[in-house]
């Protein structure tokens, strides 16, 4: 490693954001959007906003997220519906809980309105560099120093750097010093994280091959279309982004597998070349022929990149193998017998940090000023990036502006669930959001991200009035909805009703909420009774699962409740863990390491079990009674 040049004033700011993928545009908009004054380095311009793996936002939990992002004011949502190649929803055989929008993305067109967002918006300046070094005055945040000795100062920083940290690229044999798809690495900011205090770990992580789609043969493949009755991703739109092409379904097959078997020993997974911790949710097709023995297909999508290219996404088939065993197993597969390969498969190796040495408001507990944003914390996915670059943006913001922190509780929001896993319970592998993760997801729904949302980024200086104003209408309406479904039809005009879906004739009167109770769609009570067509789909959706779900959902709120008895038991800060009798050897070492809030955090870290709670329970009570 060479050595640096002198250093000079390139830039005074009051935050900079170092990298900026998904995490660090939403980081640098929640900063500049709440009137700081920002700098955003990155790496390459033209890997603002960029996809490197798969060209799609959304996807089970993921399309939580985004609506999240979105109920609070951040940019993914908006740039994701206008950039969309198609939209579809999930899982709408399942309950309305685990349902989740998932678009196909231009990926290029993403990146650029992403950029123009950037470019556009006031107190942000946009900068192509490397940082090399974060600056520290008594124990604070002073600045960022980049490789060409140029110094930013600033009173916080925001790491977002993605998988770029000492970023190697394997396939095969061959090891090269680089970052996803040909972009250059950051080389010397680990040295100075670990300088800093930041435990240092390497996780890994791998992409397809792109395939040429005038070589691909769909008619042996099953077309995937878009949804067109659904909502978009961002509440400020009114309809789902235009279908304008499809994907399509194929499978690998028992040829497929023989195929990566008989070359085992030539996967850097397992010939020891990677040595580090790979996506357990998302693993490399290797991965899925060793460890799924008895299965003799698993899907592939075929993935559109976007509209002004004929690359195609193999989603499906991760792999790291050397080139000539991807040309052979790509072509073992219906549909694409003699597609070219365009771009070969590879994994990345980065750098990224142990997330216990962070706050729940993702910031360095060493250090004041540091916040931590995107896979550097551990995580998969431009979404859960995106998501962290909110937060940690927008609590950066609020401490400049020496206002209260901001951060959401488990039952708030899949966000509140991503950052206290992370900062709670830490992760060994790269972490990727899903609904099983969240306990309290009856009433985490998509549908109703704004009303659980908006109005706590309208009151941090996020959500701008206009979205404000919209957020204020469909409630209204929603409100109006609710009680107009307690309206009681006739028992003559009902029983004829209710009897086409298997029901006796009710003694009395029916309201529509009572039909809906039992289980008949809101959709054909529009239809019959010629009623509430004049409300929103979308606030006819959310009124809908209110009333049917009203069982689950005063349940859901009671196990909130109960939650957040435990939640309000304040924990000191400086509690001496270790002198209190009666906690496990391993309960008192994981507690001092994390040095929980509150009780309720304390019983979700790895290792403290309901006992140790118990004893934390008694001891707060002597403490209180002193």
């Amino acid at each position: 490693m060479t050595s640096l040049p002198e250093t000079f004033l390139e830039y005074q700011a009051e935050a900079a954001v170092i990298g900026a993928g998904h995490a660090g545009c939403e980081a640098a908009l929640a900063l500049a959007r709440t009137g700081i004054k920002t700098a955003l380095l990155t790496l390459n311009l033209d890997s603002i906003g960029f996809m490197p793996c798969n060209p799609s936002i959304g996807g089970t939990a993921k399309g939580h997220l985004v609506r999240e992002i979105d109920a609070l004011g951040g940019e993914m949502g908006l740039v994701a519906d206008k950039t969309a190649l198609q939209i579809r929803m999930l899982n709408v055989g399942k309950g309305a809980a685990v349902q989740s929008l998932r678009a196909q993305s231009d990926k290029n067109a993403y990146h650029r309105e992403m950029k123009k967002t950037l470019e556009n918006t006031e107190n942000l300046r946009i900068m192509q560099a490397e940082a090399s070094e974060i600056l520290v005055e008594n124990g604070k945040c002073a600045g960022v120093r980049t490789t060409h000795g140029g110094v930013i100062e600033c009173k916080a920083v925001i790491l977002c750097t993605g998988v770029y940290l000492n970023s190697e690229t394997i396939t095969g044999s061959l090891v090269c010093p680089s970052g996803p798809n040909g972009f250059a690495r950051a080389t010397y900011l680990t040295e100075n994280l670990q300088k800093l205090g930041f435990r240092i770990r390497r996780f890994k992580t791998g992409t397809p091959a792109r395939l040429d789609g005038r070589t691909i043969d769909y008619s042996k493949c099953e077309i995937q279309n878009g949804d067109t009755d659904i909502y978009p991703f961002s509440f400020m739109h009114d309809t789902p982004p235009e279908n304008k092409l499809p994907c399509y379904l194929t499978y690998t097959n028992l040829t497929t597998h023989e195929i990566i078997l008989k070359n085992l020993d030539r996967s850097p997974l397992y010939n020891g070349v990677i040595q580090s911790t790979g996506p357990r949710y998302c693993p490399s097709i290797e991965t899925k022929v060793v460890r799924f023995k008895d299965k003799e297909r698993h899907q592939i999508f075929l993935e559109p990149e976007g509209a002004d290219t004929l690359e195609v996404y193999a989603q499906g088939l991760s792999t790291s193998m050397p080139h000539d065993t991807q040309r052979e197993m790509y072509s073992s597969v219906a549909g694409l017998e003699h597609a070219d390969i365009v771009r070969y498969g590879y994994a990345i190796e980065y750098d990224c940090i142990d997330t216990l040495d962070v706050l729940p408001t993702l910031e360095f507990k060493k250090i004041e000023g540091i916040y931590t944003a995107g896979q550097i914390n551990g995580t998969s996915g431009y979404e859960e990036a995106a998501a962290q670059g909110l937060m940690a943006g927008l609590n950066a913001s609020l401490k400049l502006r020496g206002l209260p922190p901001f951060t959401l509780r488990r039952d708030e929001a899949y966000i509140g669930v991503l950052i206290d896993d992370l900062v709670t319970k830490g992760t060994d592998e790269p972490y990727r959001m899903m609904t099983s993760r969240a306990e309290h997801r009856i009433c985490l729904r998509q549908d109703n991200a704004d009303f659980r949302l908006t109005q706590k980024g309208y009151e941090i200086g996020l959500v701008k009035q206009d979205r404000y104003e919209r957020y204020l209408a469909r409630k209204e309406k929603y409100e109006r909805l609710l009680d107009s479904l307690q309206t009681r039809v006739g028992q003559k005009q009902s029983a004829v009703f209710l009897e086409k879906y298997g029901y006796d004739a009710p003694s009395g009167s029916v309201s529509y909420a009572d039909m809906l109770k039992r289980s008949v769609p809101l959709k054909d009570i529009i239809e019959y009774f010629d009623v509430f067509k004049d409300f929103p789909k979308d606030v006819r959706e959310t009124a809908e699962i209110t009333v049917k779900y009203e069982g689950y959902l005063k349940q859901g709120l009671e196990l909130i409740e109960r939650a957040k008895r435990l939640e309000n038991k304040l924990l000191p800060p400086n509690v001496d863990y270790y002198s209190i009798a009666g906690l496990r050897l391993e309960a008192q070492e994981k507690l001092d390491r994390v040095r929980p809030f509150n009780l309720g955090q304390a019983g979700r870290i790895s290792g403290v079990n309901p006992a140790d709670v118990s004893v934390l329970m008694v001891w707060l009570a002597t403490q209180s009674g002193l």
